[in-house]
């Protein structure tokens, strides 16, 4: 497949697929295509999501208020297979209309509380618990601005350079040569950042390592895309160091295998609605039992 003679059209209409491992999912036009409540669990946050690097993010900071001892933290995830459609259930686009995961609602007051976008999620439950964002105006400030970075950066690294170096149809140069040196420019902005401070924001663990390290922490350690001795990512010796000292962390350890459907069995927690489903319910557990 090429695209070296493609001349677009005076208007786009919607024809074919799109081709590639996503193609039975992506459509351009929002809303639901199927009714489907979603469940609803016995703790107050809810939370409906797959263990992507978007979704670690907020399981990831769901387990770090429960090991500081924030008690009101405790949270049913739900298991959301988007390569089944299920964000595009009725109750899901209720939960967020944008049908993408992760989506939080909690029901901890008068009315439920929907949250979706997991930078607005990791903020609101920062707020909500005062843990993990500083609350000195410029030391917030920080943590805020690395936050939104992320989650303006990461759509070039996944749906620009992981698409087309790993998904898409046919290799194009140009557009892998394009989100590669991309790739490689945001991990340098980390890695000059990180050669200066312990964490992202700066001495203190924040929402905002939560948020970057399940995306270019992967990278640095070689697990996303396949694509680690493509961009050299032993070369950032900083966001390597960064990486190692983040997932060693308890808490990072068990926030990133919960609905994670891939991987080892032990590594995989398709849902989590008590604290020992981490001994007694990965799919090594589950599998074993059978």
């Amino acid at each position: 497949m090429s695209d070296s003679n493609y001349t677009p059209p005076a208007v786009w209409t919607w024809n074919k697929a799109s081709g590639g491992r996503f193609a039975s999912i992506n459509r351009p036009v929002a809303g639901s295509t199927h009714d489907k409540a979603l469940p609803v669990g016995r703790h107050p946050l809810q939370l409906y999501s797959l263990g992507t690097p978007n979704g670690q993010k907020v399981t990831i900071l769901l387990e770090e208020l429960l090991a500081l001892g924030h008690a009101g933290a405790e949270y049913d995830a739900w298991l959301i297979r988007i390569d089944q459609g299920d964000q595009f259930g009725s109750g899901f686009v209720a939960a967020n209309p944008n049908s993408k995961i992760p989506a939080l609602v909690d029901h901890s007051g008068p009315e439920p509380v929907r949250v979706f976008e997991s930078g607005a999620i990791l903020m609101y439950l920062a707020e909500k618990f005062g843990a993990f964002l500083p609350t000195a105006p410029a030391a917030r400030a920080e943590a805020l601005s690395w936050l939104f970075w992320q989650m303006g950066s990461a759509p070039f690294l996944g749906g620009g350079f992981g698409h087309f170096y790993a998904y898409a149809p046919a290799k194009i140069e140009y557009a892998i040569d394009r989100y590669a040196m991309e790739a490689k420019r945001q991990m340098d902005v980390l890695d000059r950042r990180l050669a200066d401070s312990a964490y992202i924001a700066g001495d203190a663990y924040t929402i905002a390592d939560m948020a970057i390290w399940p995306w270019y922490g992967a990278l640095a350690k070689g697990q996303l895309y396949g694509a680690g001795e493509f961009l050299g990512v032993h070369e950032y010796s900083h966001v390597n160091r960064w990486a190692d000292q983040i997932a060693a962390r308890p808490a990072v350890q068990r926030g990133r295998i919960v609905n994670r459907t891939q991987g080892q069995p032990a590594a995989q927690l398709h849902e989590r609605h008590d604290a020992s489903d981490f001994q007694l319910r990965t799919q090594d557990k589950l599998q074993g039992a059978q």
